[in-house]
């Protein structure tokens, strides 16, 4: 079996470079993504913006009052 240098420089040659090619792109995909995200997604709102969820606040909602939500609810179907 004959086995050519110059056919093994140019197969290690590719590979190097489709290495180093696959390495820039990941990189760049990391740091796309980390300008995409926010960096912190449950902080307080900002301008007119209405934060809705309230999670130490106790709902006190009469019986038939929950009823008719629950029902309000159910037909519209949201």
């Amino acid at each position: 079996m004959i086995v050519s240098i110059r056919s093994v420089v140019q197969r290690l040659r590719f590979i190097v470079v489709f290495f180093l090619a696959t390495y820039v792109v990941v990189q760049l995909l990391g740091v796309v993504s980390a300008w995409i995200a926010p960096v912190n997604k449950y902080r307080e709102p900002q301008g007119r913006a209405v934060k809705v969820f309230h999670p130490n606040v106790e709902l006190n909602m009469e019986p038939e009052q929950f009823r008719e939500r629950l029902k309000l609810y159910y037909w519209l179907g949201e």
